[in-house]
């Protein structure tokens, strides 16, 4: 009798969901949640982390118990849980959904991989994202993209047929996990998402293009789907349809107008996650080899660099994104990008350990966006251009009146506020110095062409958003069998 596992992972989602719609047409059926001892002991992972996931699984898990599908919260190490169960329920097929992880993750995926092939277990996985596995050549990518995306939703309907007399396991708490609480969470789960969502694109969106930049404004303004995309409370293709849907149907000009902003920005979410597809190597060295010791890695200046995590650097704008971030979880997009350019540029800190705490503090943490741009942010990618960005001009930019950093610095003005703990133009003026310097050698141009071949943006040639494709694509076959 055959036995379909369904392996929930960063895809906490009812609808739209391939694994589980494969899963209804088996004989018996069973799902699992894997809390990783490697997820928890990773640098990058924070109880904020795992308290939304917990928050997420309880909704899914009751939604499954209605359909008839037990979902089993297990904590271990994956191919030791996947076995116990392939031993306990004669699993046959293990389904889930690719994932554009982190290291632990990567290596995760080839053990169960290999214990897969041991057990003569048929893994098969879906893409859930834009990013395409075994990418040979980024020539006609945004054409796949479109084509995934317009793909029809995977709808799930009516029950499965369940191992018999197996219920749902209870859900751990933190406490059980040996965490604590670490900063108050928005609300969790495919019901809270869709909320977001539809708020989003029914109205809110009207003012994207202007909001996203100020952190005055981008708290309201930005989309606030990130978390979601990130755990798969909701699926990239629900996103762009939803958008796409109603940039063609809405009579406002204006809410159109922010949602084509909002829709290009949901192929460059996919077009990074792309790159640590490509490379996996990148989380942990240069993208351009020829700044390998550039910056020193081992020897981080730790007075600078504790006073960058702390929010004392004595750049009020700079400390006060670092305040808000380490609050609440999540910063808009400009204001992470000087926080990046200031410990890049300013301090002069290699990227990887400014990047794992940045990392514990993104509640919406996405390796293969995160990696990619902490090195695009840190001038180490060797294509892009350098961007420096100014504490002071940001501030004059996007808080003329000093009302955001004065909301989170009420120190500021008093004797309790630290001095700038670099001179900002003598500063600029080294790191400019050792990257341009660097980037015009021979050797650094010629390392450039072949980093643009692999990873540099092609031109589309995509309609505008809203406009109706040519024809209807056919739903690609993007199951992946025996991946690796």
């Amino acid at each position: 009798m055959n036995t379909a596992l369904v392996w929930f992972k960063r895809d906490l989602r009812l609808q739209d969901h391939g694994p589980l719609a494969e899963a209804q047409r088996f004989e018996r059926a069973l799902a699992v949640f894997i809390v990783e001892p490697a997820w928890l002991a990773s640098a990058e992972c924070d109880p904020q982390h795992v308290a939304f996931t917990l928050a997420a699984l309880a909704p899914l898990q009751s939604d499954l118990a209605e359909r008839g599908l037990p979902l089993l919260v297990c904590t271990g190490e994956a191919t030791a849980v996947l076995q116990q169960l392939q031993a306990q329920h004669g699993v046959t097929h293990l389904f889930s959904h690719e994932e554009t992880g982190p290291g632990w993750s990567y290596t995760r995926d080839l053990a169960v991989a290999a214990w897969c092939r041991a057990a003569g277990v048929a893994w098969t996985e879906w893409p859930q994202t834009g990013v395409v596995r075994r990418l040979k050549d980024r020539r006609g990518w945004a054409g796949r993209w479109a084509q995934r995306m317009d793909a029809p939703l995977q709808r799930l309907e009516g029950g499965f047929r369940a191992v018999p007399r197996l219920a749902p396991s209870p859900l751990p708490t933190l406490a059980d996990l040996g965490l604590q609480p670490s900063r108050p969470l928005p609300p969790a789960g495919e019901a809270a998402a869709h909320v977001v969502l539809e708020d989003f694109v029914d109205g809110r969106a009207r003012g994207y293009r202007r909001a996203l930049s100020s952190p005055l404004t981008a708290e309201q303004g930005c989309s606030r789907l990130s978390a979601h995309l990130a755990f798969g409370t909701l699926s990239m293709r629900q996103v762009h349809q939803a958008t796409e849907h109603t940039i063609a149907t809405t009579p406002d000009r204006t809410l159109a107008h922010g949602l084509r902003g909002f829709a290009g920005r949901l192929r460059w979410h996919c077009h990074f996650m792309q790159k640590l597809e490509d490379e996996p190597a990148i989380e942990f060295r240069n993208f351009s080899r020829v700044h390998d010791g550039q910056r020193d890695e081992t020897g981080v200046d730790e007075a600078r660099f504790q006073a960058w995590c702390e929010g004392r650097t004595g750049y009020p704008m700079v400390d006060a994104c670092m305040r808000q971030l380490r609050t609440t979880g999540w910063l808009n997009f400009r204001m992470r990008a000087m926080l990046v350019s200031f410990a890049a540029y300013h301090l002069w800190l290699h990227w990887r350990r400014p990047g794992q705490f940045l990392a514990r503090q993104f509640l919406d943490f996405e390796a293969g966006i995160h990696w990619p741009q902490m090195q695009m942010q840190s001038g180490t990618t060797g294509i892009n251009t350098l961007r420096i960005y100014s504490p002071r001009k940001q501030a004059l930019d996007q808080d003329p009146d000093g009302l955001y950093q004065r909301r989170w610095l009420p120190e500021l003005g008093t004797a309790a506020y630290p001095a700038p703990i670099v001179d900002e133009r003598t500063a600029l003026a080294a790191a400019k110095e050792r990257l341009y310097g660097l980037r015009s050698r021979p050797e650094a141009r010629q390392e450039a062409q072949t980093i643009q071949h692999q990873h540099g943006s092609r031109k589309s040639g995509l309609p505008p958003s809203g406009m109706k494709r040519s024809r209807t694509p056919k739903p690609p076959d993007d199951r992946q069998q025996e991946l690796f």
